[in-house]
């Protein structure tokens, strides 16, 4: 043990006095860090993590290629070994002790980084800083041993020059340490899965922006480990005194060899693209903590207040502060600028009743038909859109789940997904027909995807806490049985009750799937929290629409299917010309469906929509009497029904509310902060306002005056990133 410990502090006295080693430790890195944080605007918040980790890694690739690797080859050939020859050491106190120099001499450095970080650039202090200290001491252990290894295998300074370039250009370049690896090819994204240094950057930056653990970092961390024991193992047994003694050229494999950990956690990503994923979410989180000001705007609350001109400051994702009149200079809140003159600022819009496992189109065929690349572009089609939430009602569970994952965690880009479903109907219930001509294996594990059928309110409570427990978000429950020609059975209210009872136990939104004025009646008899359709055939009765606003009941009318319907029936192919639907559909599934208009089978389809015996007028008048009676309205459109696409849908269900005498205001009210209240996430979503998440649509013009301005989109900022609408489908 004295042996390690002498030669370790003889190596930091020589260390300390050579004035080349602290500045390529302490001031060369400094440069860099300022560099890049000046090149970044780090002091306009996001980018100062990267930076920091960027700077960390080149200088734990520095000091392990360079400090550890290079100096050895030149102690070698200078014969400063030769003279250990002769004194009572082996290799490995010399090769433990290069090691230890090297994270003494560079933590101090790291520290300070750190702390320049906070101090200069607004950088929480690390709250895993424990699990930061480990992961950074892991990987410059690890290089210094890789170039301990280089050292021992090359036979002069110039082939270590050779080796050293091949595997340090790499690892600087492809690893993220000077090139944000999401904006690489995807195939080299995939090569620099192979590159110890990848996972040296990833694993700061989750540590540092996500608060992740050692823990959650383990496997690069055990390749860091095993990389240094196999390093270090192998140099003590190729260790050369002298430098006349020579080892073969084939000896320089065994720098692939102690490579091998990350060579097979390479094969791992190259399949499953796990830390692909997380450096996008790694990247995502840092372009929402990006600070800017949108000035000279005028601003749609989302309550019902209208700031005529003034300005909001968006920082780390929030909301950081909202201006009535004048907005301060931008240089004095170290924020980039949007100009907001003749323009309206609103909070997201928001769509709560889509079906994402339905198209819209028409005539595709099953073969292509692939729920898990379609689902992911309908939800990028909605943010293109503005709608920057929508709630799931009846698709396949599992499916919703994994998306949810996916885009709410920002590994993909797509409005946020609330799931309220399985379905709760009656057996051969609406919501049952659509499995009916599927094999019965099929059709059982499709029903237990999307539906749930108790047969008492006992088993309804129980399947309620079940969903509970599978993460949803609220319960849908159906009670319409159709009308003439298409009728289905009607779930028993005793049911509906229980349903409801344990949604509100569980602390559960349910909403109630409506035809007509007794369904309203039993919905709101049974505590619904919404009313989904309301009624398409009959009036509701006034004395409903007053229970509707004394239990805070909200209103979805979904008007955009039934024009839709109308459509299908009249053969108007005017859903397919509208601009924002060309923009987001994808062509092939418009070609199709235009396509199907003009074939003989839609003919079915219209005679079946007549008989279902809709009126628009009828809807229209409810809607109406809704408003006028105080009751909450909130915009769901039905989406994934035939022509009834995903993405544009809620602008023309706002269009249509206007058109049946729905104020402007009123309408966007209830795009926004009233859906985020039926979603029970007003706390964060649906306002303009302090604290809330930066979560808007900026408008070319003035929707309330002309709500057809909501198409006019100028920029969609979700939860603080100003989103690129183009690239969410050019994602893998």
């Amino acid at each position: 043990m004295n042996a390690y410990i002498a030669q370790s502090v003889i190596n930091l006295k020589l260390t300390f006095r050579d004035r080349t080693v602290l500045f390529f430790n302490y001031a060369f890195p400094l440069i860099f860090f300022f560099m890049f944080a000046g090149l970044f605007k780090a002091e306009r918040g996001g980018a100062i993590v990267q930076v920091l980790t960027m700077v960390l890694t080149i200088g734990i690739l520095g000091t392990g290629f360079f400090g550890a690797g290079m100096r050895s080859v030149q102690d070698r050939e200078l014969n400063i070994l030769r003279r250990f020859k002769v004194a009572p050491i082996t290799a490995v106190p010399i090769l433990i002790s290069s090691i230890v120099t090297g994270l003494v001499n560079y933590l101090p450095g790291a520290i300070l980084m750190v702390l320049l970080s906070h101090f200069f650039y607004g950088m929480p202090f690390p709250q895993r800083w424990l699990s930061l200290f480990a992961y950074v001491s892991l990987g410059v252990i690890a290089f210094r041993s890789i170039g301990l290894i280089i050292a021992s295998v090359v036979n002069s300074a110039q082939e270590s020059i050779i080796l050293i370039q091949i595997l340090y250009f790499p690892m600087l370049m492809l690893s993220g340490a000077t090139i944000p690896l999401t904006i690489l090819p995807n195939w080299l994204q995939i090569f620099a899965q192979f590159i110890p240094s990848t996972y040296l950057i990833t694993g700061m930056q989750a540590i540092l922006g996500r608060q992740e653990t050692l823990w959650q970092n383990i496997w690069p961390a055990c390749a860091l480990v095993l990389t240094s024991v196999l390093a270090l193992f192998v140099s003590s047994k190729l260790f050369r005194w002298e430098k006349e003694a020579r080892l073969p050229a084939s000896s320089k494999f065994w720098v692939i060899g102690i490579l091998a950990p990350f060579l097979l956690l390479g094969l791992y990503q190259a399949k499953t693209h796990d830390n692909m994923a997380k450096a996008k979410m790694l990247i995502r989180q840092q372009r929402r903590e990006r600070t800017f000001v949108i000035r000279d705007v005028r601003i749609f609350v989302g309550n019902g207040k209208v700031i005529e001109s003034g300005g909001v400051l968006v920082k780390g994702g929030k909301i950081e502060r909202v201006f009535e009149g004048s907005t301060p200079d931008p240089k004095e809140l170290n924020a980039d600028v949007v100009e907001g003159s003749g323009k309206t600022l609103i909070p997201g819009l928001i769509d709560v009743h889509v079906h994402l496992s339905g198209s819209g189109g028409l005539g595709e065929t099953s073969s292509a038909i692939n729920l898990d690349k379609q689902i992911p572009r309908e939800l990028a089609a909605y943010l293109y859109s503005g709608i920057t939430a929508v709630k799931s009602v009846g698709d396949p569970l599992s499916q919703m789940k994994k998306d949810r994952q996916l885009v709410n965690f920002g590994e993909k880009m797509g409005t946020e997904l609330f799931i309220c479903g399985p379905m709760f109907t009656a057996v051969g219930g609406h919501g049952t027909e659509y499995f009916k001509s599927l094999p019965e294996n099929i059709r059982k594990a499709a029903e237990a995807e999307t539906v749930r059928t108790p047969g008492s309110p006992e088993e309804a409570r129980r399947q309620v806490a079940e969903l509970k427990q599978e993460g949803v978000d609220g319960i849908k429950a159906i009670l319409e049985a159709g009308q003439a020609g298409t009728l289905f059975n009607r779930m028993d209210t005793a049911v509906l009750k229980a349903i409801a009872d344990e949604a509100h136990a569980r602390k559960l939104p349910i909403v109630v799937h409506t035809g007509d004025a007794k369904d309203v009646a039993d919905a709101l008899s049974a505590g619904a929290d919404g009313l989904e359709h309301g009624s398409t055939r009959d009036a509701i009765p006034d004395e409903l629409f007053v229970k509707m606003k004394a239990q805070g009941v909200s209103y979805d009318p979904t008007l955009t299917v039934l024009d839709a319907f109308q459509d299908l029936i009249s053969g108007s192919t005017e859903p397919l010309d509208r601009s924002l639907v060309q923009q987001v559909v994808p062509a092939s599934l418009l070609a199709a469906t235009k396509a199907y208009l003009k074939s003989a089978k839609v003919a079915e389809m219209r005679d079946r929509l007549k008989a279902m015996g809709f009126s628009m007028d009828r809807a229209n008048q409810n809607l109406l009497k809704a408003y006028q009676s105080g009751v909450i309205l909130v915009t769901g459109s039905d989406a994934g029904n035939p022509l009834v696409w995903h993405g544009p849908t809620i602008h023309r269900e706002l269009q249509l509310w206007v058109d049946a005498g729905i104020p402007p205001a009123v309408a966007l009210q209830a795009a926004t902060y009233n859906a985020a209240k039926l979603l029970r996430s007003d706390d964060r979503m649906g306002l303009i306002e302090k604290g809330r998440d930066a979560t808007m649509l900026l408008i070319d013009g003035n929707p309330l005056k002309d709500i057809k301005q909501t198409e006019s989109i100028r920029s969609v900022i979700f939860k603080g990133e100003r989103v690129d609408r183009p690239d969410l489908f050019d994602q893998e």
